[in-house]
């Protein structure tokens, strides 16, 4: 591993790998196809990065997240490595000219969207890049038995006809058992290789609490917690109210969601993350890109769809080793509103195929159109013009999605861009002739490098400020140099995106297969069930029902938990503890018996088979019936 430690001191500045990390690096290294299950905050990244950077030739990395691949991009290039994303929030111009630059350049990482894989432009330049590794992250949207499956990624083993003997990686940090070998069989593994690090977080605290006042039971974490935290809740509203309360509590709060304008989300991230602002209070939104060591605690205040998402969610606390919570908030009445979720997120299909229709007349699609291509999509002024409910529209669209149709993507802030399109003798002759625009582009010349080779991301703010000259005037210039054809020029832009992976089809052309919809129907609310039985079990540790969930049947108890410290409160053992609350559920399952009776048929001390009993009693497992016998409740 000498070779792949220089490359991860000299660019990253670790003195050593973390558990697996080199495992995972030697393996894909040696030729292997390989499946690695490394938790949230592990260093996924690093697995391909580095061999990547250890060969010659680049690393095609298959990911769905275009801001998050934006953002590696962007780490990379500041690292001095270069990197390339291609996505469908790019121009084709821009598509082209990087794809270009990964064949004929020395670009090390391609990042691609799923969506692009298919696309004739990509497969042409395909066999002329010479590519060391594919990466698949979040390589469980693959499998249609994950949480997150999107029909784009089947595309991903397609590239095995064009790269025969490139060894593929997949990356994940949540996937359970089926979910592990589907991987592998949709990415057509030749052998099966999962190389894994254990989901247990030993310095993290699961707690799971019943509370009537769930705002009340926020401050007191807030107040008793100290340092950082993040509040999940499931909708805008609440997320805005929370925060908003937690201020008037004189905590430091604010809120995060989709629906706020990329400069706020930015902002308010950033100062969460510098630790200028304590908590944020967020939709599921936030979380893409997170690496603040120092979150003491992670709070939901609903109950998450699946124990998928609230495992990556808790897990972005306490990455610095040290002591964190995850605390889940329910009410009885939470459970009941959750299986209703179901029906929202699984519309009638006739439903579906009339916003699909609606979609198609909003972006004035016609007929046979639009395969491929990406449009601009704000869902407030969809369901706004046409009078749609938003969860309505949303679940159908999502339907639409896991169906193949569409793709949708969050707002996507993209930098404005520009890229020079004559050569160095062409433009000193251009400006030799219009002395106007000479100073400004010496201006754009010294500010950046990189323009003739590549669209470059600029700041026409900072361009102003360096050149003293007002912003308007700087992207007047930026547009009158685009129509001489002396550059293009691709101005700011924050928007979310549809991109249409098939042509738009009639109606009755459009499938939705019915016991595909009914199989993944049954998978969420599979999903589901396991989320409520987490959050209502009151019999095993947090800690061992999460990994247990996820493949790791051996685990031991936390001793941490909210289940594990009332049993540590009984002052019993482990061994003592299960087996007399095991010999009391079984002599309860024949018959009720009073109390004597039950201690006694229990080969324990009394005061510990007493202790387990009242310990019973307080959890709602056991209770007496009219005549005082105590009974068990299923």
């Amino acid at each position: 591993m000498h070779l792949y430690q220089q490359i991860l001191t000299k660019y990253w500045g670790y003195p050593g790998f973390r558990p697996v990390q080199d495992e995972i690096i030697k393996s894909v290294a040696n030729g292997h196809d390989t499946l690695g299950l490394m938790p949230t905050g592990g260093g996924k990244s690093l697995t391909y990065q580095v061999p990547a950077m250890a060969k010659e030739g680049l690393c095609l990395v298959v990911t769905p997240l275009i801001a998050l691949m934006n953002d590696q991009v962007n780490k990379l290039r500041r690292q001095g490595i270069k990197a390339m994303a291609i996505h469908s929030g790019l121009s084709w111009d821009e598509i082209v000219k990087g794809l270009d630059n990964c064949v004929y350049g020395d670009f090390k990482l391609l990042y691609v969207s799923p969506e692009r894989l298919g696309t004739e432009i990509f497969l042409s330049r395909l066999p002329s890049m010479k590519v060391n590794l594919v990466a698949v992250d979040e390589a469980h949207c693959i499998s249609q038995w994950g949480y997150d499956f999107r029909p784009s990624y089947l595309r991903v083993a397609n590239l095995r006809e064009y790269l025969p003997d490139i060894p593929f990686l997949a990356l994940t940090a949540t996937a359970t058992l089926q979910v592990v070998d589907d991987i592998q069989e949709k990415l057509l593994f030749r052998e099966k290789n999962v190389i894994r690090t254990s989901f247990e977080r030993e310095n993290l605290v699961y707690l799971v609490r019943k509370a009537d006042d769930k705002l009340n039971y926020l401050l007191r974490i807030a107040k008793k917690v100290h340092g950082s935290g993040i509040i999940y809740v499931r909708s805008r509203r609440k997320a805005r109210e929370i925060a908003e309360w937690l201020k008037q509590q004189k905590i430091d709060a604010d809120y995060y969601h989709a629906g706020l304008k990329s400069e706020i989300r930015t902002a308010r991230q950033t100062e969460w993350t510098e630790g200028r602002s304590r908590i944020i209070v967020a939709t599921n939104a936030f979380g893409m890109g997170i690496d603040k060591p120092d979150v003491r605690f992670v709070a939901h205040y609903d109950i998450p769809d699946s124990l998928e998402a609230y495992f990556q969610e808790a897990g972005r606390a306490g990455r610095d080793g040290k002591r964190a919570y995850a605390v889940l908030l329910y009410h009885p009445v939470d459970t009941g509103n959750l299986k209703k979720r179901v029906q929202a997120q699984f519309p009638e299909i006739k439903e579906i195929k009339k916003i699909y229709e609606l979609l198609c007349n909003h972006l004035q699609i016609p007929l046979g159109g639009a395969k491929g291509m990406a449009f601009d999509f704000f869902i407030g002024d969809f369901i706004e013009k046409y009078k749609l409910g938003l969860t309505q529209a949303f679940s159908a669209l999502k339907v639409l999605e896991r169906e193949g149709y569409i793709e949708m993507t969050d707002e996507i802030n993209s930098p404005s861009r520009i890229h020079f399109v004559v050569t160095r003798d062409d433009l000193y002759r251009f400006q030799v002739a219009n002395a106007r625009f000479d100073a400004f582009i010496k201006l754009l010349l010294r500010t950046y490098s990189g323009v003739f080779t590549e669209y470059v991301a600029i700041q026409e703010d900072f361009i102003a400020t360096k050149g003293n000259i007002p912003p308007d005037i700087v992207r007047q210039y930026l547009v009158k140099l685009k129509q001489l054809d002396i550059i293009k020029y691709v101005p700011r832009k924050r928007t979310p995106l549809v991109v249409f992976t098939e042509e738009r089809l009639d109606t009755k052309s459009l499938i939705v297969s019915a016991e595909s919809y009914s199989l993944r129907k049954e998978r969420y609310t599979g999903r589901l069930e396991k989320a409520i039985e987490y959050v209502t079990g009151n019999n095993t540790c947090r800690s061992r029902l999460l990994l247990d969930y996820f493949g790791e049947s051996n685990a031991k108890a936390c001793g941490l938990c909210d289940v594990c410290a009332e049993r540590n409160e009984l002052d019993l053992t482990r061994y003592e503890f299960d087996t007399i609350k095991k010999v009391i559920a079984e002599e309860l399952e024949k018959q009720p018996l009073p109390m004597t009776r039950l201690v006694d048929a229990v080969d324990f001390t009394e005061e510990k088979t007493i202790k387990v009993i009242q310990w019973m009693l307080d959890q709602g497992r056991i209770t007496y019936d009219d005549k005082q016998c105590l009974i068990l409740i299923d």
